[in-house]
């Protein structure tokens, strides 16, 4: 019986592991982009928002993924290729940083990684290129152009690069696979836009601060698997070139950007349709964003509020503690010692020093003049002169006479140097 039981759970797991064999896996990544390894799921939806992560941007909504850690604030790769490989679960990347279960495998588009990195570096003109080969679907923008001028798009292009020299079927052992076939020739042709594409780009490489950003789609393996089956020769001939092309593919794109690049490969065996689901309001209300609007409904706020909230917060708490500590120190400062207001050298200050005493000695020692003493010092200096009748005159003058104010002392005084003159 506990036979049966293990039988029944290995069955399970396995059709578990089939459905569920989706993957995300981290070809290369820089040390500042730290991916954790284990076996945490993500989904297929978010897959643009870890792509923006990874390149330093900000999303819409928290990407909740113990995957990816946060990184330096000042450092971004300068390039994020993603690979969507479309009719297999898994492929043998030995060499990888990581490697994550994919759940919900809906559709998904670049479209606004694609969009934010054209706005913040629009000056600086960063290489986006969307490309999914077997569909035609080609999106290119900045120097996208130029570079890839010359890049095979159209699936009669590819075809004629294919018979050129320098192609991939001169390297390439393709075993079981045809050159005539139409679905090989296909997955052919996504194998030569891989090699293509970092043979151009290093030709034009141009080392600027704005990141690059590529997203391919192949589907050459779902077009083998619809034909030939998965157990068919040529769907794992081409499994096993198109594993060992990646790695390839993401070593030269790693060393090409100087080891600053980013490059993720998802394998999808099929894609889901998103699940919907449509709900009706019980009271049947428009929802209307307007500010006049009679429901009292909140404004719609930019993703970009949180961040410039953050950043006008703490610049405002550190100029008011800055001006806090200014105004402190300032308050307790002394003039006569601080060397921050007032740096004067020692010898200066120690002669304003002595000026000042002996101006202050100066003014003590000099005598008070008043007109009692102003006359007895004409008297002295008219005996001294032998002068004898202008002394007698002048010291005949009554005391009286001389304490009826500044007026009449003036006049004595004026009268005495006359007396005493030559």
């Amino acid at each position: 019986m506990e036979a049966v039981f293990s039988a029944v759970f290995l069955l399970c797991f396995a059709l578990s592991t089939g459905v569920h064999g989706d993957s995300l896996t981290v070809l290369q990544a820089p040390e500042f982009v730290a991916f954790q390894k284990g076996d945490w799921p993500v989904s297929g939806e978010k897959i643009p928002d870890l792509v923006a992560l990874t390149m330093g941007f900000s999303v819409q909504e928290d990407l909740a993924w113990p995957g990816l850690k946060a990184g330096p604030l000042f450092q971004r790769p300068r390039a994020n290729v993603l690979v969507v490989v479309r009719g297999v679960d898994s492929l043998a990347l030995p060499q990888n940083v990581a490697s994550y279960p994919l759940e919900n495998p809906v559709p998904f588009t670049m479209d606004s990684v694609a969009e934010t990195v054209h706005s913040l570096f629009a000056e600086d003109t960063p290489v986006v290129l969307q490309l999914a080969p077997s569909e035609e679907r080609l999106y290119m923008l900045g120097k996208a152009n130029a570079v890839f001028e010359d890049l095979p798009v159209t699936l009669q292009q590819i075809r004629a690069r294919l018979s050129q020299d320098g192609s991939v079927l001169a390297s390439l052992p393709l075993n079981s696979l045809s050159r005539n076939a139409e679905a090989d020739l296909l997955f052919l042709s996504e194998v030569q836009v891989l090699h293509d594409i970092t043979a151009l780009r290093h030709r034009h490489l141009a080392k600027d601060h704005s990141p690059d950003l590529y997203s391919l789609e192949l589907s050459g393996l779902e077009e083998l698997s619809r034909l030939y089956g998965q157990d068919s020769p040529q769907y794992r001939d081409a499994t096993a070139i198109l594993a060992s092309v990646l790695q390839k593919f993401g070593q030269d794109v790693y060393a090409l950007y100087g080891n600053s690049s980013v490059v993720e490969v998802v394998t999808v065996k099929t894609f889901e349709a998103p699940l919907t689901r449509k709900s009706r309001s019980i009271l049947e209300s428009k929802q209307i964003s307007n500010p006049g609007s009679p429901y009292n409904l909140a404004y719609k706020y930019n993703f970009h509020y949180a961040v410039i909230f953050n950043i006008v917060l703490w610049l405002m708490i550190a100029l008011a503690l800055a001006v806090i500590a200014i105004a402190y120190n300032l308050w307790n400062m002394d003039p006569g010692t601080s060397y921050i207001l007032f740096h004067i050298p020692a010898s200066i200050y120690v002669v304003r020093k002595i000026r000042a005493s002996i101006a202050e000695g100066e003014q003590l020692e000099k005598p008070i003049v008043t007109p009692c003493s102003a006359i007895a010092n004409m008297r002295a200096g008219c005996e001294s002169r032998g002068k004898a009748s202008a002394a007698a005159a002048i010291c005949s003058v009554p005391d009286g006479d001389v304490g009826d104010g500044v007026a009449s002392s003036g006049t004595s005084s004026e009268t005495a140097v006359q007396k005493c003159g030559p």
